[in-house]
């Protein structure tokens, strides 16, 4: 009887450790890995940005609290807290590290040479100083750009267009932003083939939107960088805009959402979205360095005719059948 029962002992002993021993039975392996991105902001970026970023993770099977956390470091707006939230990311190790505009893309830079660094819809990512080359960024850090000088040019042509006796343009900058350099300069050589004067006018915070706009004098029409200090501030500046009684091309849909007349850029929202692929295959193994920044190839214009009419302005139809939305 004893021998039997060490016989049944030692064959369950041996079917168990046969089973523990079987791919996937540890199961503590079985658990899904709990990944931390953080995410660098200067200001909070807009609902809708947020939601084309979460909708891409959701998308390639990432679910918030089960085997994604969040780590969400915004600043007031300014940029004087980006390197110091930027440290406090690293210190945190994340997994990988989300930067907003060129303003939290260097900061992260500055912060940190290990952690995989994604960029979100930067400008001119070259120009800033942030990678060698768009095909083989290098290092730890990669992500999806803008094409800076390239839409700043074609704002101007869609206000020329707006506006056909178009002579002079104000363009409001945002000095201490790293991609305001690179904004202007395309605005500038698409004005001056235009054969326009275009002024470039420099704002601080949102306290100076209507101000500045008030003390414009012959202009005919105006611009705005994209910085994250127009996008977060985009209701103030909107309400100026509209008390100038000045069309207006923005950069982007958010804009003219808030009530802005015309917007004309990427799909910022649509960048986001993309941006959690490489998140996903810098964590699936893949070298930052070796990911090619994305550049956007499709790009939307949208029109708020609602604006339009309480401005009293007829939108060519020409621009019209080019909208890729309207509002109205």
């Amino acid at each position: 009887m004893a021998r039997a029962s060490l016989v049944i002992l030692l064959s369950f002993l041996s079917t168990l450790v046969a089973f523990l021993s079987w791919p996937g039975a540890d199961i503590r392996a079985q658990a899904p890995p709990v990944y931390r991105i953080g995410l660098l902001s200067q200001g909070p970026p807009p609902k809708t940005y947020i939601e084309g970023l979460k909708q891409g993770f959701r998308e390639l099977g990432y679910d918030e609290g089960r085997n994604l956390v969040w780590e969400l470091r915004f600043t007031d707006g300014s940029l004087d807290r980006l390197s110091e939230l930027a440290d406090e990311l690293v210190r945190l190790k994340v997994d990988v590290l989300l930067a907003r505009a060129s303003s939290g893309a260097l900061a992260a830079k500055r912060a940190t040479t290990s952690i995989p660094i994604v960029f979100l819809a930067v400008y001119g990512p070259v120009e800033v100083g942030l990678v060698p080359s768009l095909a083989h960024p290098g290092g730890n850090i990669t992500g999806v750009a803008v094409n800076a000088s390239d839409l700043a040019g074609k704002r101007v042509e869609v206000l020329k267009h707006l506006v056909p006796t178009l002579k002079r343009v104000a363009m409001l900058t945002h000095p201490p932003h790293p991609s305001n350099r690179v904004q202007l300069e395309g605005a500038k050589v698409a004005a001056e083939t235009l054969g326009l004067r275009l002024d470039a006018v420099p704002v601080r915070g949102p306290d100076d939107f209507a101000p500045a706009l008030r003390e414009l004098r012959g202009v005919d029409g105006v611009l705005n960088a994209d910085t994250p200090l127009f996008v977060n501030n985009r209701a103030r500046l909107v309400e100026a805009m509209a008390a100038s009684r000045l069309p207006a091309v923005y950069p982007a849909r958010a804009y003219v959402e808030a009530g802005g007349l015309m917007s004309y850029g990427s799909d910022v929202s649509e960048l986001w979205r993309r941006a959690a692929l490489y998140v996903d295959r810098i964590l699936k193994g893949a070298k930052p360095g070796d990911l090619p920044v994305e550049q956007p190839n499709a790009f939307e214009l949208v029109i708020n005719m609602r604006t339009a009419k309480a401005m009293r302005l007829t939108i060519p139809p020409s621009l019209a059948l080019r909208a890729s939305a309207i509002i109205e």
